[in-house]
């Protein structure tokens, strides 16, 4: 596990303890599941982490956060270059699978409204629009032809900490609880004869035929297609987005992984 230390890395890795896996993590920073410290492009270290694996789960990464202060060298450096000398290290050491955590903001530009929300799967061809998509989509397309190990990608959506308010607007169309991100990674570890590319997100409240109406009257449409949940809104002064410009659709990694995200937007008012 690379990545151990970070928030979805930890929880990736305490799943996947709690599922029986014994977890190996490798961060450059301490944490509960990190075994391994140090830097993803020392190649020594690199080996030493791999050598024995049966699963590798790749979370580790510059973020988005990290654009404009980090060299564009930099990222590439860590987000692609180190992904080719992991993979390589896997195909080396007989590594049988390979989960590699990408990112829904791969799809860029093409995420931008016309007179309609955008409906999100994997069929819509991305447009990166800055360093951190340009280099995850790098790496997801080494990842993707790599013979050896097998590969799974998991294109996640914004799950890192935010104000409950902000939190309960994204878990509607584009934000998955942390804890669903961590059982996807462990249904594809588990499942690692189904191989490809997956969005993940949270539960699926709207509909294909729903796009028009989320761009013109997203808290109407919210009423109508989920009502508990609009009033869940109301309850905790929440304002509901006036406009939904995006959906993850997840339905893939639904089908062929058994995803079933369970945190919704009633767990987050439940804690909140």
């Amino acid at each position: 596990m690379t990545g151990s230390s970070g928030v979805v890395g930890s929880a990736v890795a305490d799943e996947m303890h709690r599922a029986g896996w014994q977890v190996r993590g490798w961060d450059m920073r301490p944490g509960p599941w990190t075994t391994h410290l140090g830097d993803l492009r020392d190649a020594k270290l690199r080996a030493r982490a791999v050598a024995g694996a049966d699963t590798v789960v790749h979370t580790a990464a510059l973020h988005a956060p990290h654009v404009g202060a980090v060299p564009d060298a930099e990222f590439r450096a860590v987000n692609v270059e180190a992904t080719a000398a992991l993979l390589e290290q896997a195909t080396e050491y007989g590594v049988r699978q390979l989960v590699y955590t990408s990112t829904t903001s791969v799809y860029g530009h093409a995420l931008v409204p016309d007179d309609r929300a955008v409906w999100v799967n994997e069929s819509l061809q991305p447009r990166p629009r800055d360093i951190y998509d340009e280099t995850k989509l790098a790496a997801e397309a080494l990842v993707r032809t790599h013979r050896t190990p097998a590969t799974t990608i998991l294109r996640i959506a914004r799950c890192f900490p935010e104000p409950p308010a902000t939190q309960a607007a994204h878990r509607l169309y584009r934000g998955v609880d942390v804890r669903d991100v961590a059982t996807a990674h462990r249904l594809a570890a588990e499942n690692h004869k189904t191989t490809g590319t997956f969005n993940i997100a949270g539960p699926l409240l709207f509909h294909p035929t729903d796009t028009r109406q989320l761009w013109q009257n997203a808290p109407a449409l919210l009423t109508h297609r989920a009502p508990e949940t609009a009033a869940l809104f109301h309850r905790h002064n929440w304002p509901i987005p006036t406009r939904i410009d995006r959906v993850y659709d997840s339905s893939k990694a639904h089908r062929e992984l058994g995803y079933h995200p369970s945190y919704d937007v009633t767990t987050l008012a439940a804690t909140a």
